[in-house]
Formats: structure tokens, C-alpha cells, sequence
């Protein structure tokens, strides 16, 4: 009885050992993470300008998006980062996005969304056609591209 009590003692000491080794200073700082992340992470350089630096130039796009499907849908959820056109939006044009990728990514038919989530298998739906051909992708239900 007093080996394995022994066994135990050097076991639950080197538990602590070896997580006193590998275990930041800093975790549990802020709840159950690691303190040191937050500044590390504000380090990080700005990538995202956010929906309403996209508003404040594309007034158009939001009239037409305000009345749609994807009204809550954040401009870079689509169209990336775009921090640097913000920035210098003259020389820095965002990139037009592929719609056949990109909306089959939230699109596509699965049986893990819900029922009411609009869902399509595209092979089928469109025949190969890009979504963007038929729908309006700031306002999905307009059609005509």
C-alpha cells in the first residue's frame, strides 16, 4: 500500500512538473486562457476595415443589400480582408470573388442545416451556370444577374 501511495506521490509530481514546463505563465490570467494572447493578437496588423468603412463609398450596394437576403452579411465575409483598399481605395481594388465557389460554400444543400436555411445542389440547380449569371449576389432574389 505505501509503493503505490509512493507510485501516486511521483506520479502527481511529475504531472505538475511537466505542466509547470509547458504551460505559459500567463494561462488562467483572464479565465481559462492565456493572458499573454491579447497582446499578441493587438499586434497583429489590421486586415479587416469592416462593413461600415464598405458603406460609407458603396451607398449603393447597401440601398440594394439593406432589401435583400444577405442584408446581415458582412462585406468581407465575401469579398476578403480589405483593409488595404480602405486604406488606398484608388490603387487597391478588391478582388471579385468567384461566385460558383463562393456561394455554394454557404449554399450548398446538406442535411446539417436547417430546413429553412436556402439551400440548392448546385450541379443540379444551375447546370454549371456561375450563381452570379441569374442572381444578384447583394440581393439574391432579384434575378438577372
Amino acid at each position: 500500500m505505501l509503493r503505490l501511495a509512493g507510485v501516486f506521490l511521483a506520479a502527481v509530481l511529475i504531472f505538475f512538473g511537466i505542466r509547470a514546463f509547458l504551460v505559459p505563465k500567463s494561462f488562467g490570467e483572464y479565465g481559462h486562457y492565456r493572458g499573454d494572447a491579447i497582446a499578441e493578437i493587438a499586434a497583429l496588423p489590421l486586415v479587416h476595415a469592416g462593413h461600415q468603412s464598405c458603406e460609407t463609398c458603396h451607398t449603393e450596394i447597401l440601398e440594394t443589400k439593406s432589401k435583400g437576403k444577405h442584408e446581415g452579411v458582412a462585406c468581407e465575409a465575401c469579398h476578403g480582408p480589405q483593409a488595404k483598399h480602405a486604406d488606398d481605395p484608388g490603387s487597391i481594388l478588391p478582388i471579385k470573388p468567384d461566385a460558383g465557389v463562393l456561394c455554394a460554400q454557404c449554399h450548398e444543400a446538406s442535411a446539417a442545416k436547417p430546413k429553412w436555411f436556402p439551400q440548392v445542389a448546385a450541379a443540379e440547380h444551375s447546370g454549371g451556370v456561375v450563381c452570379s449569371t441569374c442572381h444578384n449576389p447583394h440581393h439574391p432574389l432579384d434575378f438577372g444577374g
